[in-house]
C-alpha cells in the first residue's frame, strides 16, 4: 500500500494518533519508538482500540490486514505530512522559531490572527514543535484552515531545514539567537547556523521574512529577502512598523506603542517585549485592524508555567519554569533585579548544554552574587557541585532535599518569587509549599 492509498484511508479516518491508548474510533496509529518504547508493540491494541489502521516498521507485529508495514514509521509520518500539505498548499503558514520566546510569540500571533480569520487559524498545540510534533501539527491541520502558525523546535543542526520542507513556509521570524540546547549545537555559531536554515528556506522559494529590525543578526542575515521590518531604533524608511517600548523597570506589565496608540500586555519583563511587537507586526502584514490587535494582546494571559503571576500571602510569585536556557535564565534575573522589594529566586538545573553546563552554571551564581537578589535556592544536580557560593545562595542536590528546607525558611515578607528551571525539573511542583 502506497503512500497515496494510505492517505486516502487517513482523509477519511478521525487523525492520527501516536498513543495506543488515546486511539479514536476510526483513527490511524502510527507507532513510533523511542529510547525507552516501542509503538510497534500497541499496535494491535489500537486495533482493538478502534484504529482504523496501525503502522508499524517491524514485521512481526502485523498480526491482521488492517496492520501496515513501512520501512521507517517516522519517515512514513513525515511523507503522509508532506504529501497532506502539497494538497493544502494554498493554506499560508507561518513558521516561527528561535532560541527563547518562539511559544510566546506563536501563541500572541494566533491570537491577534483570530481577531480577524475567527477559528479558523491552526496552530501548534502546547509544545509539539519538533520531528514529531511538526508533522502531527500539519496533519491535524482542518480543510477549512485559512491561515496556520507553526512554531519550530531544533536541538542540533539540520533539523528546522527538515521541518521547512515538511510545512514549506510562506513566512518567517526568528525570535532570537540565544544559548538553548549548547549540547547539540556545539556553540553560539551552530545555533545561529540552525535558525537561519529557516531564512535559506525563504529566500530559496522567494518568501517573506518578518524581521526586528533592532536585531543586527537578523537584519544582516536577511539582506535581498523579501521582508517585513519592525523597529523602534530605524528611521520609517528603513522599517515598515515602527514600535516604541516602554522599559519600565519596576512594572510587572509591558507597554508598547504602535501609531500613537498604547497597549499594555499582562505579559512581564523587558525582554516579552519583542515577542509582542513581533505578533503585532505579523498582525499588521496581515491587515487585522489595530483596535483589534490590542484587544488580543491585552486579552492574551499566559499559561503553561511561562510567565505566569500569581499572587499568595501578599507575595508575587513569577511561574516562568516550562523551561530554561543560560539567556532566558539571564534576562529573567536581570529583569528581578530592577524590581524594588526582597525577593527570592528558585532556580533548577539548565540541561542539555553539554560541555558548556558547568561555566553557564557557575555565570549565574556569579550573577546571583552581584545583584540586588536576596536569596538564592538553587535545585539540581549541576547546581549542587558548582565551585562558586555565597552567604545569600542555598544549594539543594535535588527537590526533596529543598522541601525539607523551605518547610523551616521564612517567606513572609517576601514580596517577589522567581521559580524557573528546564522543563524535566518541574519546578511547579514546589508552588503549594510557598
Amino acid at each position: 500500500m502506497n503512500i497515496q492509498n494510505i492517505y486516502q484511508l487517513y482523509s477519511i479516518s478521525s487523525g492520527i494518533e501516536i498513543n495506543s491508548k488515546k486511539v479514536k474510533k476510526g483513527s490511524i496509529f502510527v507507532a513510533l519508538k523511542g529510547k525507552n518504547f516501542d509503538g510497534n508493540q500497541f499496535a494491535y491494541e489500537a486495533i482493538l482500540n478502534g484504529a482504523l489502521l496501525s503502522i508499524v516498521d517491524n514485521k512481526k507485529y502485523v498480526f491482521c490486514k488492517k496492520i501496515i508495514y513501512v520501512y521507517n514509521t517516522l519517515y512514513f509520518l513525515h511523507e503522509l505530512a508532506i504529501y497532506h500539505r502539497y494538497r493544502f498548499h494554498h493554506i499560508p503558514i507561518i513558521a516561527i522559531t528561535g532560541s527563547n520566546g518562539k511559544t510566546t510569540t506563536k501563541e500572541l500571533t494566533t491570537a491577534i490572527l483570530s481577531k480577524k480569520y475567527k477559528k479558523k487559524v491552526h496552530c501548534t498545540k502546547n509544545n509539539l514543535n519538533n520531528h514529531i510534533g511538526v508533522p502531527l501539527t500539519i496533519l491535524s491541520m482542518p480543510m477549512d484552515t485559512k491561515i496556520c502558525v507553526m512554531e519550530i523546535g531544533a536541538n542540533h543542526e539540520k533539523e528546522i531545514e527538515k521541518m521547512c520542507d515538511i510545512i514549506r513556509p510562506d513566512y518567517g521570524y526568528i525570535s532570537n539567537f540565544g544559548k538553548a540546547h549548547l549540547e547539540g549545537f556545539k556553540n553560539i555559531e551552530g545555533i545561529i547556523r540552525s535558525k537561519l536554515e529557516l531564512y535559506d528556506f525563504l529566500k530559496k522559494n522567494k518568501k517573506i521574512v518578518f524581521i526586528n529590525g533592532d536585531d543586527p543578526i537578523q537584519l544582516s542575515n536577511s539582506t535581498g529577502m523579501n521582508r517585513y521590518i519592525f523597529s523602534e531604533k530605524h528611521k520609517k524608511k528603513k522599517s515598515d512598523i515602527n514600535i516604541k517600548y516602554l522599559w519600565e523597570k519596576n512594572s510587572l506589565k509591558s507597554t508598547l506603542y504602535i501609531k500613537n496608540i498604547k497597549i499594555v500586555s499582562p505579559l512581564i519583563g523587558n525582554y516579552n517585549l519583542y515577542n509582542i511587537a513581533s505578533a503585532i507586526t505579523i498582525g499588521t502584514y496581515f491587515k487585522v485592524p489595530l483596535k483589534k490587535i490590542k484587544e488580543a494582546v491585552e486579552e492574551y494571559v499566559p499559561s503553561n508555567y511561562r510567565s505566569q503571576i500569581l499572587k499568595k500571602n501578599n507575595i508575587k510569585i513569577i511561574i516562568d519554569c516550562y523551561n530554561a536556557n543560560p539567556t532566558s535564565m539571564i534576562e529573567a534575573l536581570t529583569f528581578l533585579n530592577n524590581i524594588e522589594g526582597v525577593k527570592i529566586v528558585i532556580l533548577g538545573d539548565m540541561l542539555e548544554l553539554g560541555l558548556f553546563s558547568n561555566d553557564e552554571h557557575e555565570k549565574i551564581i556569579s550573577f546571583i552574587k552581584k545583584s540586588n537578589i536576596n536569596i538564592a535556592f538553587l535545585i539540581g544536580n549541576i547546581f549542587f557541585n558548582t565551585k562558586k557560593t555565597s552567604y545569600k545562595i542555598k544549594k539543594f542536590i535535588n527537590k526533596n532535599k529543598f522541601f525539607e528546607c523551605i518547610k523551616k525558611y521564612s517567606i513572609q515578607k517576601t514580596d517577589y518569587i522567581l521559580i524557573k528551571g528546564s522543563r524535566k525539573m518541574a519546578l511547579e511542583s514546589i508552588i503549594d509549599l510557598i
